[in-house]
């Protein structure tokens, strides 16, 4: 769907009752690009201030629902996650985009569940076990051992017991599909 400033709208094919007539459909207004980019400039500005930390992603559901992503080179504390949603839901309130307050914020790390998504996000989980989907749908599990510009490396062992052998693994960036954070216990 291309985007522009107007609003946006997507179409349900639910009924709801609106006095004693039945409506085929309603809408439900989107965030324009204008909206998404004005909370990018908001955090930015928020994030300027505190080197360490950086937005990983914003998601903006057809409900005002705003998801704000944010991690940090140590991690990023339930507290910061308090602080930055304050400050950013005071902006985007005084800012009128959503009239009546019709919006709801939430700010959080992203969870082991979501894949890395930047190279940053890689370079504070060297040292950790990753699943790495290539392009072509097959899967490698390691450890990531380093992280450059174009490539990641990761250790991993070829067999089982006395026989395992610990190879490492250049992985280009460009045949990465996803990669995710393992828990081994």
């Amino acid at each position: 769907m291309e985007h522009n400033s107007s609003l946006h709208y997507i179409c349900s094919g639910q009924r709801i009752k609106e006095g004693n007539e039945f409506v085929p459909f309603f809408f439900i207004p989107m965030a324009t690009d204008t909206q998404i980019q004005q909370i990018e400039q908001w955090i930015k500005t928020l994030l300027d201030a505190e080197a360490e930390y950086f937005c990983v992603s914003i998601k903006v559901k057809p409900v005002n629902n705003i998801k704000i992503f944010l991690d940090g080179d140590n991690g990023l504390p339930i507290e910061k996650c308090v602080q930055f949603n304050r400050k950013l839901y005071k902006m985007i309130e005084e800012s009128n985009h959503y009239p009546d307050g019709d919006f709801s914020l939430e700010v959080s790390s992203p969870g082991l569940e979501e894949p890395l998504k930047l190279h940053r996000q890689y370079l504070k989980n060297i040292d950790r076990i990753i699943e790495v989907v290539f392009t072509d749908g097959s899967k490698k599990e390691g450890k990531l051992i380093a992280v450059a510009e174009a490539d990641i490396i990761i250790e991993h062992s070829e067999g089982k017991g006395k026989k395992a052998i610990t190879q490492q693994l250049v992985i280009p960036f460009n045949h990465i599909k996803s990669t995710t954070v393992q828990i081994k216990f």
